[in-house]
């Protein structure tokens, strides 16, 4: 019992290690786009060249971290490529690709190692995804501002020996390594019906995060806790989930987020529609890890495809009407068909 005791503590500090460095690397991917990248002629360019690297290319890193089985290390050094990009921003569009790879990298390292750690619970999921809005909100705010914050690249750095030094501690006991790489039953059609399922959600929250643009959204107050009811909602959820199972909580949050939605004109009901939708978040990751235990990364960067699709329209312009956001309530309403239409067939 002592030594069970011992193991879930190491574990829940490495958790706590990725998910700051978690905040950090976004924060400073998201200062240096908009200090250094997007006022500049091949801004518009450049943001979607950073979101394909961050985000599309996590599919193909993946199976290369799935292979290696060097989570930790990929994960520094994605840290590594993050800091090194401050040093070529006089090259926009390499400055880009070097971050974006370095984002991408240190997402697919840390999340298979949470993932292999959190076996069959959510609540350390949650945990780990969540504080990258809080580094994107801040980051996006210090990078409009005026000031450059250089201790975030020592930080960065100081982070990434910080992880080197927990994954140590805990080979001192069990150390969870990633199971042999495999996509067996990729081709069978339940697991490519409740995988495509969980795609399309991941695509609708993208979309739905990115084109939410509440009228009081811009107050200083609300902006923030907005950004608090999306980093608390993903944790919640996953804590949620371990208590009340994964349909039970699917049902509540984006039914209620459904409902909410229908009432934006109001901070605190626009607030918690945000919070509920976000709930889901930790599910489908852990979902999709199920249907692919071979090839965590791979899944993992499966699902941040679809994010980086769900980017595309509002990238291209797309705009949600003025009252349009009865849309928002059919897309809260869609994804729970969906996302209960591929859990049904995930096996826990």
């Amino acid at each position: 019992m002592a030594h069970a005791a011992i193991q879930t503590q190491r574990h829940w500090h490495k958790v706590f290690a990725y998910s700051v460095t978690h905040f950090l690397v976004d924060f400073a991917c998201a200062f240096l786009m908009f200090s250094s990248v997007a006022s500049t002629p091949e801004g518009y360019l450049c943001v979607l060249l950073y979101n394909f690297c961050a985000f599309a290319m996590q599919m193909p890193l993946g199976i290369i971290a799935d292979r290696w089985n060097q989570n930790v290390w990929f994960a520094i050094l994605g840290c590594t490529l993050v800091a090194l990009a401050y040093g070529i921003t006089h090259v926009p569009i390499a400055a880009v690709i070097v971050v974006g790879i370095g984002n991408a990298m240190f997402h697919i390292g840390g999340g298979i190692d949470v993932l292999n750690i959190s076996e069959k619970k959510l609540g350390a999921l949650g945990v780990f995804v969540s504080p990258g809005a809080f580094g994107i909100f801040y980051g996006t705010m210090a990078g409009k501002g005026s000031g450059f914050p250089v201790v975030i690249i020592p930080l960065v750095l100081v982070a990434a020996a910080a992880l080197l030094l927990v994954v140590h501690n805990m080979q001192r006991g069990t150390y969870p390594k990633n199971a042999p790489f495999s996509l067996d039953g990729i081709s069978t059609r339940h697991v490519i019906i409740a995988a495509s399922c969980l795609f399309l959600v991941v695509c609708l929250r993208s979309f739905t995060g990115l084109a939410l643009d509440f009228s009081w959204k811009s107050v200083g107050f609300w902006g923030t806790v907005l950004a608090c009811a999306v980093v608390f909602g993903k944790t919640i959820g996953g804590f949620v989930a371990d208590r009340l199972g994964v349909i039970k909580t699917s049902l509540f949050s984006l039914g209620v987020a459904a409902l909410l939605f229908l009432l934006p004109q109001f901070p605190l009901t626009g607030i918690a529609a945000v919070f509920f939708f976000n709930m889901t978040m930790p599910i489908t990751l852990w979902a999709m890890a199920k249907l692919f235990p071979g090839a965590k990364g791979f899944a993992f960067g499966l699902l941040t495809f679809g994010l980086f699709l769900g980017f595309l329209p509002v990238y291209l312009g797309t705009v949600i009407p003025p009252g349009g956001y009865w849309l928002f309530a059919i897309i809260a309403s869609a994804s729970l068909a969906i996302l209960l239409s591929g859990l049904k067939r995930v096996k826990e």
